[in-house]
């Protein structure tokens, strides 16, 4: 095949080996800047000041949670976890629709990444992203570990295809999906299918979601955390939350190293990055509250979603969320100056849960119990935050397990005993962090703020907040600590900052029986 004038050597594993056939040019694993070019040729985004691009993903500008199935096949059936968020696919519908597929690809061009998901070369993954926007190749180099040795690269075996094509939209009554999108995983063929959805975040995380299906039968514990370390690699954090609960902004510090902002493995040698890249939520950030993060918004190479470009001076506006709350940037991890190239580091002491917690009654911090650890991680308690999924407009309570159920395959306690077994060996430190509301509910409180959780999470890095005097909470049980330096004693009591401490009596009670609720699924297994 050929790219531009160059010549491209044959490949061992060509794209007939997912019927592609008959495809018109094939980009493969073409760099940042000839991607970029691309980008810009294809209008499919707009080059913004100091080299970024800045790319719009039409209607879907967060996941489709609901447009996700996995398909239903005798040698998986029994490994999966049935029911809202996994559900089944028939293995003729993906037929029909892979060939749908195959056939909207002829005679298109096709962009083609050949890389690795897994810092850790034991337990690494090869995979391929076949996708036909530039846009979402560049993606897929920025998030995923590259390869760039071209002898390896023509003789990649991918063990994972994830096929990208936005531009397909299914047809619900012939294709069995739920609307005209449709993110379709198949662990037997190895393979993704994504279409009528230009939102780049779902090629990530249907990886995260194969990582989640293989890595406990290694006996290695998939994680949704960010991961970072002090003055040696034996230092290590776990930020464990969902979009929007603080897993970048507070890994994400001058003064320590990160691993990585997202996706994880814990194995017996220790913590590993699943990616090469980071994928930060960018509205309203500044130079002065997150200057890491707001630097790879000015650098040649990130990706910008929905992010506001004035389009004759090609500056950004990074407090516009006309277009969505869920504004990212995607940038290799090298963006960042206090970054593992090599993405590992040694075993966790402290575990941080985060919880946006939209209720306003949890503390900014407790100390937990190892089994209040693990109730708190099957728990997955937090609030779903605007534009992170479709038709969310405001913090959403919910309890989504191990904080990451849309990207469990497998029954929460495999993942659950997996941390304890950890845990237990490795003798963590674990902490529940509120990076919600204090002083009332959404719409009454106001947001933690993020000086207050950087305060409090470094006296737990340093161990300072472990020496501290502690109450258990009335409520929750958990240990609160009373005292912390530089931090006001008001604020570490949540009943204390309401206005009308009956009020939050009333709230914390509606949470506490919010949680008992929700845990009657796990109580025959846990």
């Amino acid at each position: 095949m050929s790219v531009g004038s160059m010549h491209v050597p044959a490949r061992e594993w060509g794209l007939d080996e997912r019927g592609l056939n008959h495809v018109a040019n094939i980009h493969w694993n073409l760099p940042g800047p000839a991607l970029e070019e691309q980008i810009i040729l294809r209008r499919e985004g707009m080059l913004a000041h100091l080299g970024p691009i800045v790319v719009r993903t039409g209607n879907h500008t967060g996941r489709s949670p609901n447009d996700k199935f996995l398909v239903d096949e005798p040698s998986v059936h029994d490994e999966i976890w049935w029911g809202l968020i996994n559900k089944p696919f028939a293995p003729t519908q993906f037929e029909r629709l892979y060939a749908r597929v195959q056939a909207y690809l002829q005679d298109k061009d096709v962009f083609v990444q050949d890389c690795y998901a897994g810092a850790d070369p034991r337990y690494r993954i090869p995979i391929r992203v076949i996708t036909e926007m530039a846009w979402h190749s560049l993606f897929s180099r920025n998030m995923f570990i590259r390869e760039l040795d071209p002898d390896r690269l023509r003789a990649h075996k991918p063990e994972f295809t994830v096929i990208g094509t936005p531009r397909f939209h299914a047809v619900p009554e012939l294709d069995g999906t739920h609307s005209d999108a449709f993110i379709i995983v198949n662990f037997p063929k190895r393979l993704v299918l994504i279409g009528g959805t230009q939102y780049a975040g779902e090629i990530k995380k249907s990886v995260f979601t194969i990582m989640h299906y293989l890595l406990p039968k290694e006996h290695v514990l998939s994680m949704h955390c960010s991961a970072n370390y002090g003055k040696d690699r034996n230092d290590v954090a776990l930020f464990f939350g969902l979009s929007g609960t603080g897993k970048t902004t507070l890994s994400t510090s001058p003064d320590r190293t990160l691993i990585g902002d997202d996706e994880h493995g814990w194995s017996d040698d220790g913590v590993f990055n699943f990616e090469g890249g980071c994928y930060a939520k960018v509205l309203r950030i500044s130079a002065q509250s997150e200057p890491e993060i707001y630097e790879t918004t000015r650098k040649f190479g990130t990706i910008l979603e929905n992010v506001s470009i004035d389009p004759a001076t090609r500056r950004l506006d990074l407090d516009d969320a006309s277009l969505t709350e869920n504004t990212r940037a995607a940038y290799p991890i090298s963006h960042i100056p206090h970054a593992d190239r090599g993405g590992v580091g040694g075993h966790p002491k402290n575990i941080f849960f985060l919880t946006y917690d939209a209720f306003g009654v949890l503390p900014p911090i407790a100390r937990l119990t190892p089994q209040q650890a693990m109730y708190h991680f099957v728990s997955g308690y937090t609030s779903k935050v605007a534009g992170t999924e479709a038709g969310v407009t405001e913090p959403k309570a919910v309890f989504s397990a191990c904080f990451g159920a849309p990207f469990l395959p497998r029954h929460p306690k495999v993942y659950a005993e997996l941390l304890a077994e950890q845990m237990k060996a490795h003798g963590a430190d674990c902490w529940l962090v509120n990076t919600g509301m204090t002083g009332g509910p959404y719409g009454v409180g106001t947001r933690m703020p993020i000086s207050l959780t950087r305060g409090l999470i470094d006296a737990a890095l340093s161990g300072a907040l472990a020496q501290a005097p502690l109450r258990d909470d009335p409520n929750f049980g958990v240990r609160v600590p009373t005292t912390c330096s530089g931090v006001d004693p008001k604020v570490l009591d949540p009943r204390g900052t309401w206005s009308d401490p009956a009020a939050y009596d009333a709230k914390a009670r509606e949470l506490v029986d919010r949680f008992a609720e929700n845990y009657k699924q796990f109580e025959s297994g846990a």
